[in-house]
Formats: structure tokens, C-alpha cells, sequence
């Protein structure tokens, strides 16, 4: 016998959405751990794409900055693959429901839930007293964003987790205080299988960052090949071979992030990387992985630089995405004033 459907549950339709800041060089890491996802997404779900600028202010910005870097990141978006026919793309601040919802769920988390954030305390570090109110509700922004839009599924990597289950927090909350059963869905993590996480260049044990002083650090979308060559070659490793097993890359972490950027960028697992390098000096197994990563991260690069000449295009490709993305969130908000009691 089919068991009876959970009258609590949330009935409609399945969409995915994500979002990206507008800060800094976009890089490999990114590319690998989401972007590349993203495009797959796109294939086989509803896809709401966002380049988060009303997150990028919770530290300061300079506006020509965060305009340039809004168009980048859209660029970049388009440049690995993502269809803006198939998947809405638009920038955050320009679909007022990320922010009217925002102060809904400012009303509906408790404070203790944002104090247990560690994003917070990473990011605000000793000083927290100057850090911007903005930074410590971050994440019910977060959850304001996929909400908006209903979103059951969101793809996150492990430092954004936390968050997710306070978005799952603030709905549940929110359809208990109100009475409204199944009116916001629990989003649900979409952990995508095989998904590389790229270390720094420079240290094998911290993530790679945009937001490390180091440039040689990483490897931007932007990088050309000599550039994306030299940062190989200076990349820090060890003075031992390559191993014939994944085992002899324990307690090894730069060699296991090459190994593993390797694998990615090929698609292929480290065991077989391994079976192809074994004993290779790292003097023959970067000049290669430099040729792979040149052959996948150039055309990126050449593709953004070529969209972002033509400006017009990309604040139309955001502008029609918004559009759409107000289509959804504006019935969605509206029926959320609804309930709360709000009039007009």
C-alpha cells in the first residue's frame, strides 16, 4: 500500500538555485566545486542562477568595483556554459523580494541561531564589534534568497551547510508560526557527486580563495596560459615522486591537490592519474597539468573578455533575468504578505 502523502509536505514544483558574489577573480576552484555543476543543472532541472550583490555590501564595496565585477561574473557564467534561455541569471538587487523577504526572516530567526554561524566569526574575527549588522544576518539573506522563489533544492559545498539548515530553520519556523503547513519547502542540500575541492597553490591544507592576498594562490578564469603555466610551475609541492597509489598521498597535501586538480580537470579518478604519473617528478607532472588546465580555463577566459566588450548585451541577458526571476518571487512574496496579515 502507497502511504498518505504528509499533509505538512511541500507540494510544488522542484527548482534548483544558487548564487555567486560579485567579488574578486572568479577561479578554478569555482569552477570545479559549482560553476561546472551549474551547467549540468541546467539540463535537467529549473535553474535560478544569482550573482549576489546585496551580499557583496555586508563588507565595502567600491560601486564601479561591484558593477564590473556583476558584469564579470555574469560573463563568466555564460562563458562556462550556462544558457541564459535555459536558466535565469540576474543580479540579486534587482528582484526586491531577496530583500523585503530578508526582514521577514530577520522577524522570524532567533538570535541564538545566527550566533552559532561560524561564517560570522571567521569572517568578522576579533573585531566583530565594527563587523556590519549586514555580515551577522547574512544568513537569513541566504535564506530569503532561495525562499523567494521556493527553491527544494540548493547546491552548497561544506562552508555553506551551516546556512542551508538555517534556511531549512527559518522555514519550518515560519510555516509553524503562521499555521501554514508546506507553505515554504524544506530545501533540501544537493551534494553533487564528484565534486573536486581545490586547495590553494600555495598551501595544500586551505581551501582556494579569491579572497587570499596571494595571487599565485590560484588560478583565475582570467589567467592566460603563461600566466596559468607560471603559477603552476611555482605551485608548492614536495621532493618525492609521484606515488602509484592514492594511499602514498596521505600526509602529502600539496601533491594531493595537484593530483586531484589533475583528475578533475580530466575527469578521470586520482587511482588513475596515479597509474599514469607513477614516479614522475613533479618537473614532469606540472608542465602537464599546466597544458590540461590551459586547455580548459583559456577558453573561459577568452569567452568572458569577449562578452564583457559588449556591456549592452550582458546588462540585457541580467535585465531579462530579472524579469523572469520577479515573474516567480512577486506571487511568491505576495502570498507570504498574505499570510503574516499584512495589507495591501
Amino acid at each position: 500500500m502507497t502511504p498518505a502523502p504528509d499533509p505538512k509536505a511541500y507540494a510544488g514544483p522542484q527548482r534548483v538555485f544558487s548564487g555567486v558574489q560579485p567579488t574578486g577573480n572568479l577561479h578554478l576552484g569555482n569552477y570545479l566545486g559549482a560553476m561546472r555543476q551549474f551547467v549540468e543543472l541546467q539540463k535537467t532541472h529549473e535553474s535560478i542562477y544569482c550573482v549576489v550583490d546585496l551580499h557583496a555590501i555586508t563588507v565595502w564595496q567600491d560601486p564601479a568595483e561591484l558593477g564590473a565585477n556583476t558584469r564579470a561574473v555574469t560573463a563568466a557564467y555564460i562563458a562556462c556554459g550556462l544558457d541564459p534561455e535555459r536558466s535565469i541569471l540576474f543580479n540579486q538587487s534587482a528582484v526586491s523580494a531577496h530583500a523585503e523577504l530578508a526582514w521577514v526572516f530577520n522577524c522570524v530567526a532567533r538570535m541564538g541561531w545566527l550566533n552559532r554561524m561560524t561564517q560570522f566569526k571567521d569572517k568578522a574575527g576579533k573585531d566583530k564589534e565594527n563587523a556590519s549588522v549586514g555580515l551577522f544576518v547574512y544568513p537569513n539573506l541566504m535564506a530569503a534568497d532561495i525562499l523567494a522563489y521556493k527553491a527544494t533544492h540548493v547546491p552548497v559545498g561544506e562552508d555553506q551547510k551551516q546556512h542551508l539548515e538555517l534556511a531549512r530553520d527559518v522555514a519550518q519556523k515560519f510555516n509553524n508560526d503562521f499555521s501554514a503547513p508546506g507553505f515554504f519547502p524544506l530545501p533540501e542540500p544537493l551534494i553533487l557527486e564528484g565534486v573536486a575541492r581545490i586547495m590553494s597553490l600555495r598551501d595544500g591544507q586551505v581551501k582556494m580563495s579569491k579572497s587570499d592576498p596571494s595571487d599565485m594562490s590560484r588560478i583565475n578564469l582570467s589567467d592566460d596560459a603563461d600566466l596559468i603555466a607560471k603559477k603552476l610551475r611555482k605551485a608548492r609541492t614536495d621532493p618525492a615522486p609521484l606515488p602509484s597509489d592514492v594511499a602514498g598521498l596521505a600526509d602529502r597535501p600539496e601533491a594531493d591537490n595537484l593530483v586531484c586538480l589533475y583528475a578533475a580537470l580530466s575527469g578521470v579518478t586520482k587511482a588513475d592519474v596515479l597509474r599514469e604519473f607513477a614516479g614522475a617528478q613533479f618537473s614532469t607532472f606540472k608542465p602537464a597539468l599546466a597544458d590540461l588546465a590551459v586547455s580548459v580555463v583559456a577558453p573561459i577566459g577568452s569567452e568572458s573578455k569577449r562578452l564583457l566588450r559588449d556591456p549592452a548585451y550582458i546588462d540585457d541577458v541580467l535585465r531579462r533575468g530579472a524579469e523572469r526571476a520577479r515573474a516567480i518571487a512577486g506571487p511568491i512574496y505576495e502570498d507570504t504578505k498574505r499570510v503574516i496579515g499584512f495589507v495591501g
